[in-house]
């Protein structure tokens, strides 16, 4: 008798090996990555099936964005800035920074 183990496994594939700040935790431990699929056979990968969209992923606390990660070019997001006074992270609807408490 002769038995053919396969299947279907996951693989998570780093698409991009610059960190960026996760918005969950906000330590930079969150890259540009995406899960595809992988026909096995006796636990050995052969080739793709199924490939994911990419995604921000947390190495820290597995916050995984649903949302593509698209950034601009130092790595911050184009709805959020930084404070002409300290250089802190600012969101849209900040009125005063919440780091040195001046103005926007």
């Amino acid at each position: 008798m002769f038995f053919i183990i396969g299947g279907i496994s996951p693989k998570v594939k780093t698409l991009d090996q610059n960190p960026r700040r996760c918005p969950r935790c906000g330590l930079n431990q969150a890259f540009t990555s995406r899960v595809d699929h992988y026909l096995n056979l006796f636990f050995i990968p052969l080739f793709p099936v199924k490939r994911g969209e990419p995604v921000l992923l947390c190495r820290s606390c597995t916050y995984t964005s649903q949302d593509p990660p698209f950034r601009g070019g130092h790595g911050y997001t184009s709805r959020a800035s930084n404070c002409s006074h300290c250089g802190g992270d600012l969101k849209a609807d900040y009125a005063y920074c919440p780091f040195c408490g001046k103005p926007v």
